[in-house]
């Protein structure tokens, strides 16, 4: 039995969503059921026999837009909920302020960077694999931030698999040659693994598709 785990790089997945939702001329893209998603992949890329041990998450909140996108934070909130209601588990990070000093007009502004997603996706990498909790470790990122971990990974635990699922726009060359299996999602996929306009929790909360994002 071939267990699989999933490492989902969320803010990589959702600007890869946003193009794909442009480019498919606004159709629905970001309500997207990752285990739905992931199971169909699974099944002709890694054989019959095989188990979704776990599927993680990564992701930060962004409080900055709150104040210029109300509701940012509930809608990013409600579909981490219909996440964790199929199994996903969600590891959070945090943005973090950095002073940028321009140049050209030797002003300095305040921009917000997401820490800690790399560390905390390689971390878990090598969580999985020295605990023996996967055979194979999937990666869905287009992120060459994650080579290193990867190429570290491969020399110590030789009898284990990673793997690469890059979002659409986010193939990457470098990452492909580091592993034997690769995938690339077709944006079309996106649309047709969503999850129901209307989603019931296990507590009976009923979490609505946003009317918009």
């Amino acid at each position: 039995m071939n267990r699989i785990t999933f490492l989902v790089d969320g803010f990589n997945v959702y600007h890869s969503l946003k193009e794909a939702q442009r480019d498919l001329n606004g159709a629905s893209t970001r309500w997207l059921d990752l285990h739905s998603l992931f199971s169909m992949y699974v099944s002709s890329s890694f054989g019959r026999n095989y188990k979704i041990e776990d599927i993680f998450y990564f992701s930060a909140y962004a409080t900055r837009r709150e104040q210029r996108r109300v509701g940012v934070i509930k809608r990013h909130k409600d579909y981490i909920e219909c996440l964790k209601s199929t199994g996903v588990k969600d590891v959070m990070g945090r943005f973090k302020p950095k002073k940028i000093h321009c140049h050209s007009c030797h002003t300095e502004s305040i921009h917000h960077e997401e820490k800690e997603t790399d560390v905390a996706i390689s971390i878990k990498l090598f969580e999985l694999l020295h605990l023996d909790l996967c055979d194979t470790a999937v990666l869905v990122t287009g992120d060459t931030d994650l080579a290193p971990a990867v190429r570290t990974a491969q020399e110590i635990f030789t009898d284990k698999e990673i793997a690469f699922i890059f979002p659409y726009k986010r193939k990457n060359g470098e990452l492909e040659g580091l592993v034997d299996t690769s995938i690339y999602i077709k944006k079309e996929r996106y649309v047709k693994h969503q999850f129901a306009e209307s989603m019931t929790m296990k507590s009976g909360t009923v979490i609505n598709k946003p009317d918009k994002w």
